[in-house]
């Protein structure tokens, strides 16, 4: 089933202005919860529905209380639990066959980029070159000549035409306007002519470390620029203004919450961006918990990642930071161990070296900053593995500040057979995104082949390696929508219904282990799990309404739930007409 993005600004203005469609007696003004971000949030009674823990010996319970933010009883729906375990004036909710879960974690997306899709020639969804050409054309007829168009969200993987767009076909409609459009997983981008002139990029110029620009049979750019190549034209773009940047992580945020996540581990930030996520939290702004990881900066002074300011509601947390071993399976700018089958003088790209690497890694250890490295192909996956398992055996623990590093490995998307255990081994947490696996089942078989994909997207043979996932989006690259990431972890087809035998269908999860991923174990891997991620007594309140239970429905009927209402620290910061 295709999905559809909601209209952003009505989700907004419902968050803001609507009580629920539940049951709820002493419905307060939703204006007012979505500003109050004291840790003290509201007193809760909760029943009447399925209630998910995300523990495994107490899987479901009845009903649940809240005193000041916090889970005082989740239990049985008997006796007088509510007025005994809840604070004084609880709301009282009767999810009326309504399911409640622990709050759903996206533990890889990102936030700026979010809000910005919104705000941004948004080319989600294009089935063809035509339809691109089309899309930009009006985008180009209300840009004034010479100034720069600019979108993002494209994937080639379905259009008919079976390739990259090109420089030619940007011409074609934009002569006179340089435009640079990035594919959806934000590591090529096309451009035309015009951008190429502008950045000054010919058939001579070199592609810089970690990058490459196609060419045609005559050797000239075909437009294609992928991964670090595409910083040739990003002078060309006009940077995002602090009012604008504000205003797109407010519509993350909010955007976020009318899907039912309470919490975003966002990656690639700016690290002058922490300070402002911060006040937008302390002032209401942003309701959901942000786990920041950074964009590092080689040379940058690493104490100074955990000594960030944390703001009155303690949503807001800066520990880890950002690297990026690799580019994307689909740009072919994934690192591989054997050529790619699909373009056999190509085994992808490396972005960062050993020797670049290392140091960041050993401070890293002794200022307890988490590292969280990007690495797609199989070939960056063992480099990373083995970077880490360097690393540590080079700074012992009494060395360490946190004995447990908890590093991870962004998407882990293709894993050679043979370096699956090495994750447990090593305590190396896989943290990937499902919707990857359903939306790349459609041309990593031409890129990699069968063989090569038994050990892609392998979740059900690292689970039982024994790791933990820690399940994301990646959103704007994915939509960044729950429903469908549950939907791929346990269903493994695309949105349609299809898979094949090249797909491994045994490597989906069961939706215990689905729920974990978004929730228990995602809590793990940003060190929250003493305070969210389960339903028990003693976490802070965060709770995911959905209108039906999707870890028991019908495939189809997953992806069409409705978010009912997002709880965060006991605040309803979304609630649904």
């Amino acid at each position: 089933m295709a999905y559809t993005r909601p209209n952003t600004l009505k989700l907004f203005k419902t968050a803001l202005l609507s009580c629920s469609g539940l049951a709820i007696a002493a419905c307060s003004s939703s204006t007012e919860t979505v500003q109050k971000t004291s840790a003290s949030g509201a007193n809760w009674c909760l029943s009447g529905g399925t209630i998910y823990t995300a523990t495994d010996a107490n899987p479901t319970v009845k009903a649940v209380a809240v005193k000041d933010g916090e889970i005082t009883y989740a239990g049985d729906d008997t006796g007088e639990w509510c007025s005994e375990n809840a604070g004084p004036g609880p709301r009282k909710v009767n999810l009326s066959g309504a399911t409640a879960y622990p709050g759903f974690t996206d533990a890889h997306g990102h936030l700026l980029g979010i809000g910005l899709r919104e705000m941004t020639l948004n080319l989600e969804g294009t089935k063809s070159v035509t339809e691109m050409q089309e899309r930009v054309k009006a985008e180009v007829e209300k840009t004034a000549t010479g100034q720069t168009v600019y979108g993002r969200g494209w994937i080639e993987t379905h259009w008919p035409e079976k390739r990259f767009p090109n420089r030619q076909d940007l011409d074609a409609i934009a002569p006179n306007n340089p435009v640079i459009l990035t594919r959806a997983d934000g590591h090529a981008a096309v451009v035309n002519s015009a951008a190429l002139n502008a950045a000054g990029i010919t058939s001579q110029t070199k592609p810089p470390f970690g990058g490459d620009i196609l060419k045609d049979a005559d050797g000239e750019p075909t437009g294609m620029l992928i991964d670090r190549a595409e910083d040739l034209v990003s002078g060309l773009v006009d940077s995002v203004t602090p009012e604008r940047k504000e205003a797109a992580y407010i519509k993350g945020a909010a955007l976020y919450a009318s899907r039912g996540w309470t919490n975003i581990h966002s990656m690639s930030v700016d690290p002058e961006d922490t300070a402002l996520i911060e006040r937008l939290a302390s002032e209401g702004k942003i309701g959901i918990r942000v786990y920041n990881s950074i964009n590092y900066i080689n040379g940058s002074d690493m104490s100074e990642i955990l000594d960030t300011p944390k703001s009155d509601s303690s949503r807001v947390t800066t520990r880890a930071i950002k690297l990026y071993s690799d580019g994307a399976l689909g740009s072919r700018g994934a690192a591989l161990i054997e050529p790619y089958d699909d373009d056999p003088k190509n085994e992808g790209l490396v972005l960062i070296t050993r020797q670049t690497i290392m140091p960041i890694l050993r401070d890293a250890l002794r200022e307890g900053i988490q590292i969280n490295t990007h690495a797609i192909g199989d070939r960056a996956n063992r480099l990373v593995l083995s970077w880490y398992e360097a690393a540590m055996k080079s700074v012992p623990v009494n060395e360490r500040r946190v004995a447990d590093p908890r590093w991870r490995i962004e998407h882990s998307q293709i894993i050679a057979v043979e370096d699956i255990p090495r994750f447990v081994e090593l305590g190396i947490i896989p943290s990937m995104q499902p919707s990857h696996a359903i939306g790349d089942l459609h041309f990593a078989p031409a890129r990699i082949g069968k063989d090569r994909l038994k050990g892609g997207y392998a979740w059900r043979s690292l689970i039982d390696s024994g790791a933990k996932i820690a399940g994301g989006s990646d959103a704007p690259v994915e939509v960044g929508d729950p429903r469908i990431e549950f939907y791929a972890a346990m269903v493994r087809k695309d949105q349609e219904g299809y898979s094949n035998d090249a797909w491994y269908p045994e490597e989906k999860v069961t939706p215990q282990e689905a729920l974990k991923m978004f929730t228990a174990w995602a809590a793990e891997a940003a060190f929250e799990e003493d305070m969210v991620g389960t339903i028990e007594v003693g976490k802070r309140a965060d709770f995911t309404v959905l209108d039906r239970d999707i870890l028991t429905a019908a495939p189809q009927d997953i992806l069409t739930a409705k978010p009912v209402m997002t709880i965060v620290d006991g605040t309803a910061v979304f609630e649904a007409k």
